[in-house]
């Protein structure tokens, strides 16, 4: 069966601090690699902000997703069904990154998505170049604004 495979990776220098994401779409013989930077926010909205970001670049919807990241608050979360009880309780007791979720929510609704958890720095060498990606994008920008975030951080 015919599918396509993602590999995300967040960066955050300092968290918050300044971040970046990278992604990685194969499908068919072909690849695309994506990335962006920030110039502040979270390590996890980072990592979340790239699964969103890939799916986002799909043109089909009809094929199955294979999405690997060494996030385990973006597997779980989805895996384990913690974000349906977000979403059913309106992210009751302060559950962070509301924006993202229901972002990703939204946008992964008419997709069949898998995650799987792979090892972070080891030797997968898809999951090694979104980090390099996700880094080189914090460290050297151009840098947008996460502005959810930085406008709870003023709020604080």
């Amino acid at each position: 069966m015919d599918k396509i495979i993602i590999y995300t990776d967040g960066s955050s220098r300092g968290n918050p601090g300044p971040g970046g994401f990278g992604a990685i779409l194969m499908w068919a013989g072909k690849t695309k690699e994506l990335h962006e930077a920030y110039r502040k926010t979270t390590n996890n909205r980072m990592e979340l902000l790239a699964v969103i970001k890939a799916i986002s670049a799909l043109k089909t919807k009809t094929l199955p997703i294979h999405i690997y990241t060494d996030s385990k608050y973006v597997v779980e979360s989805v895996e384990k069904k913690w974000l349906d009880n977000w979403i059913r309780t309106d992210f009751k007791g302060g559950k962070k990154n509301k924006d993202l979720w229901l972002a990703y929510h939204k946008i992964a609704t008419p997709y069949t998505i898998k995650f799987h958890w792979v090892k972070g720095h080891s030797d997968n060498p898809h999951n090694n170049r979104c980090d390099v990606l996700a880094t080189e994008a914090a460290d050297n920008g151009p840098w947008k604004i996460d502005e959810v975030f930085e406008l709870n951080e003023a709020a604080k």
